[in-house]
């Protein structure tokens, strides 16, 4: 039977894909702060004090993340399980582990280094968190791979944003009164954006494989 003779059939169909845009929107927002305040503290300055900030910011927002996650897809994301804070310290260690295995080879061979155990270490979390969540995991894990390939790229571009590049753009001064404002477009922010973007694309991916009849 045609869908156009099943109205109810097409509000839920498009009900879902705009819960699931919603959601992927919420997340790729609240990672692309999380991700980029701590990225910023931690290449402005390596003192302990910016460390445990960045490290506060990226924990936040990872629990942010997942408890949307949770509240999209299933009832327990509704209240705060052990389980969460399990999925939301393995998030955690994934990008310190990123950072650490990009500085310690270097170059743009540690960035793809980097992204490729960042991809795997992604994907392993995507796992744990739809098992955290009760939600049905694909034997093949191709359908979860795609996601972290995506953000591990979006991280790639963020980071070799700040490693091989050094320019930015100001416009002219604007008088406001006895202020004077600047505004600067650097690399960095171009790199913020890109990762933001494929954030939203592995986000989005991943609510609709689950969102989808």
């Amino acid at each position: 039977m045609s869908v156009l003779r099943q109205p109810e059939v097409l509000g839920r169909t498009t009900r879902r894909r705009v819960v699931g845009v919603t959601a992927a929107l919420s997340a790729a927002a609240v990672e692309t702060v999380a991700v980029g305040c701590w990225f910023g503290l931690v290449v402005s300055s390596r003192t302990t004090a910016t460390a445990l900030a960045g490290l506060g910011v990226l924990f936040c927002g990872s629990l942010l993340r997942t408890a949307i996650f949770g509240v999209t897809v299933s009832d327990l994301g509704a209240r705060l399980q052990p389980q969460q804070l399990g999925v939301t310290v393995a998030l955690t260690a994934g990008w310190i582990v990123w950072l650490l295995v990009a500085e310690l080879i270097g170059e743009s061979l540690g960035v793809a280094v980097a992204a490729v155990v960042f991809a795997g270490m992604l994907t392993g979390q995507f796992v744990l968190e739809r098992h955290t969540f009760r939600q049905p995991t694909d034997r093949w894990s191709f359908t979860l791979a795609v996601p972290g390939l995506l953000l591990a790229a979006g991280a790639s571009i963020l980071l070799a944003t700040v490693w091989f590049t050094d320019w930015a753009i100001s416009s002219s001064p604007y008088s406001l009164g006895s202020t004077t404002i600047v505004l600067r477009i650097g690399a960095i922010h171009l790199g913020v954006f890109a990762f933001g973007l494929f954030a939203f694309l592995a986000h989005q991916r991943r609510f609709q494989r689950l969102l989808d009849p």
